[in-house]
């Protein structure tokens, strides 16, 4: 444990590293303070490069982590040794080489970690209720291409926050069938949706059925974590994972 950053309680194989950074322990000012690691949502860019910097620093990471422009779908992609140039397009990634650092970015949204029993595949990603909608669990599940996956669940907006509309709700009747558990309905037209059931819904599907963590929420906890439902404006955590 670090002010900078949680780990999964999970029973991964030695040489998996993980963790989901919190907020707090950067350099970053206002609305993105402090330990604001996006690029993208109006910081001040030597500030997310100092915050870059410490994080690759503190964790001792092997190279610079893979990041991703994400957008909401279900593209997985193999992850590389980061070099120069835009972030890929895709909401997960996933590898089986060592010194390789899987990375999604989230205030809000879920994200999820995995690895094999054998501890020679990890990948990361990034599902909001978009992404999850879209299949982006099943489609990391099918990109690892690997038995006896365990799967952990990172700080997300949990289920007595995240308020949805009618077709959010039907849209995952129709993708996962059965789920009704997973809404509580609060008026006529509105629901409390809990991404953490519907997350292992999609995984058992998809055959994972050995998942943890899941038990944080992101929007009630502003001290240790970005929400961008609370605050629109502000900064995201990265959830990582590598082979040492």
């Amino acid at each position: 444990m670090s002010h900078l950053w949680i780990e999964p309680h999970w029973p991964a194989p030695p040489g998996i590293r993980a963790c989901s950074t919190l907020r707090m322990g950067g350099v970053s000012q206002g609305d993105y303070a402090s330990f604001n690691l996006a690029a993208h949502v109006g910081d001040d860019p030597g500030h997310v490069s100092a915050n870059r910097n410490r994080l690759r620093d503190s964790l001792q990471l092997p190279a610079e982590p893979f990041w991703l422009t994400q957008v909401h779908g279900n593209k997985t992609i193999r992850a590389k040794k980061a070099k120069q140039g835009p972030p890929p397009e895709a909401d997960a990634s996933f590898t089986a080489e060592a010194g390789v650092v899987c990375t999604v970015m989230t205030a809000d949204c879920l994200p999820v970690l995995f690895c094999n029993r054998k501890g020679n595949r990890v990948a990361a990603s990034h599902a909001g209720w978009r992404g999850l909608a879209a299949g982006v669990l099943e489609s990391t599940v099918q990109a690892l291409d690997s038995n006896e996956l365990m799967a952990w669940l990172g700080p997300a907006i949990g289920p007595n926050a995240f308020e949805v509309g009618a077709a959010v709700r039907q849209t995952f009747l129709e993708r996962l069938g059965d789920c009704h558990e997973a809404f509580l309905q609060i008026d006529e037209h509105h629901w409390l949706a809990d991404l953490y059931n519907l997350a292992r819904m999609a995984l058992t599907r998809a055959g994972v059925t050995e998942v943890y963590g899941g038990d944080e929420c992101t929007f009630s906890d502003p001290e240790r974590f970005f929400s961008y439902r609370r605050d629109a404006q502000t900064g995201r955590m990265a959830t990582l994972i590598w082979r040492e």
